[in-house]
């Protein structure tokens, strides 16, 4: 080992003789106090650096010898060891920054935050695979579900309720004949079966015809009587614990009122349409070519009413019949196919529930007249108003009231007359022994008179 390099101690000889000072083991913090190589020392015989002797590099003291698995333990080696710190010299802690450390507040909360984000992306994204797979392409329609309005609770007496509590009354009217099959409408008017329709639903049938209910059941009815002037007809089906309507009274009817007119228009069974009293005491005539003429004064209404209609009741806002939808008006041509324009007719109540008594109980209806005659229909209207009466029947109502024939009448009932039709069927909207007040002209002289209408035997 003498004549060998050790790189990782320092080289150690005899002192020369000029060196009394014997060599000194390693020293902790610091290097051997005597020279190595010839090498300068400091004041405390450290070595400051050297020449290696094998490179000649210089190279400062080894301080990992004593972990350096090639060394020769017997040999003699400086070790510089680290030495103690001392107090108020030790460097600023370094944190290392692979160490776990514990997790604060901010990164507490930024945990959250970054979870929270993390599940309301998976419920979205859950929601929209939900949305696409029902149809609904991702989008949601409406708003946040709330409390019904009051317009659509529907109330017993709302438009809705009305209709719910009189459908179960109405019925369906089918009359076959010669000419093929005739449909209708209808209602309900006794618990024991009586049905009411107009006489021009079921004319020219064979006296049977077929009712079908509103839940969609059907029962053979027939005829129990007819009257073709006042449109009116009365079936019966052989079935009990029928719902009858409410009737109302045509009488205190206003201009506005509402109404919903309910039927089977063009085969639509079951079908309610709404609208408001347009007009009152609207003179209507009408009839088939060679068929009886038929007079009344209608409730006009601008409810939607077709074909099918007919016989169907008019009901107000309670849900009371108040009329029996019978005809409407028209622009086609004679011959074509008619539809609703707004403007439909219905007999007043009043007259179709007398007149359906008078079928039930005799057979036939009673007509109402003043007993006086009027020019006909192509007769010109009087230039000053009012309806000229041209015969007066010596025993009948009119002269018992001392009317003559030339006289003109002006007001029946405080209604004005202008036209002759407006006096006939003025006068079979009341009842048979109705007293009312006529206002009419004679000569330049305004009088007023109470008449007694009667029936006529017929």
């Amino acid at each position: 080992m003498g004549g060998t390099d050790v790189t990782d101690g320092w080289d150690w000889r005899r002192p020369a003789a000029n060196n009394s000072a014997p060599p000194q083991p390693p020293v902790a913090g610091g290097a051997p106090t005597g020279g190595v190589h010839g090498g300068p020392t400091n004041g405390r015989g450290v070595p400051t650096g050297g020449a290696h002797p094998a490179t000649g590099a210089s190279s400062p003291w080894w301080s990992d010898a004593l972990a350096d698995p090639w060394r020769d333990p017997a040999a003699p080696t400086a070790v510089v060891l680290p030495a103690a710190p001392v107090r108020g010299t030790e460097p600023e802690p370094v944190a290392d920054p692979d160490a776990p450390r514990r997790p604060v507040l901010r990164q507490v909360l930024l945990i959250a935050v970054v979870a929270a984000l993390l599940a309301g992306t998976l419920g979205g994204a859950l929601g929209y695979a939900f949305a696409v797979r029902g149809g609904a392409g991702g989008t949601v329609l409406g708003a946040q579900p709330q409390d019904a309005p009051v317009a659509a609770q529907r109330k017993p007496d709302s438009l809705a309720g009305v209709a719910a509590r009189v459908l179960p009354s109405v019925v369906t009217v089918r009359v076959g004949g010669a000419a093929g099959t005739s449909e209708g409408s209808g209602f309900i008017a006794s618990a024991d079966g009586h049905v009411i329709t107009n006489d021009h639903v079921i004319a020219g049938g064979n006296g049977r015809a077929t009712v079908i209910f509103n839940d969609g059941s059907s029962a053979p009815a027939s005829v129990v009587g007819q009257d073709p002037e006042s449109d009116i007809a009365v079936i019966k089906v052989a079935r009990t614990g029928l719902r009858p309507v409410e009737f109302g009274d045509s009488d205190a009817l206003a201009v506005g009122d509402p109404v919903l007119a309910i039927g089977s228009p063009l085969s639509l069974a079951n079908t309610v349409t709404a609208g408001i009293v347009s007009a009152l005491d609207r003179t209507m005539r009408a009839g088939e070519p060679g068929g009886p003429v038929r007079y009344y004064a209608a409730i006009q209404t601008d409810a939607a009413v077709n074909h099918g209609n007919s016989g169907g009741p008019l009901v107000d806002g309670a849900g009371r019949v108040i009329g029996v939808n019978s005809t409407i008006k028209s622009l086609v041509s004679e011959g074509q196919e008619a539809g609703n324009i707004g403007l439909a007719f219905a007999i007043p109540i009043n007259q179709a529930k007398r007149i359906t008594q008078d079928i039930i109980g005799t057979g036939k209806a009673r007509r109402t007249v003043i007993g006086a005659e009027v020019p006909g229909p192509g007769a010109a209207p009087s230039a000053t108003g009012g309806v000229r009466l041209v015969m007066v029947e010596p025993s009948g109502p009119a002269a018992g009231a001392g009317l003559k024939a030339g006289d003109v009448i002006l007001r029946l009932a405080g209604r004005p007359l202008s036209e002759p039709t407006d006096l006939i069927a003025l006068v079979r909207k009341f009842a048979p022994g109705s007293v009312v007040t006529v206002e009419y002209r004679r000569g330049s002289s305004l009088e007023t008179a109470s008449v007694t209408l009667a029936a006529d035997a017929k």
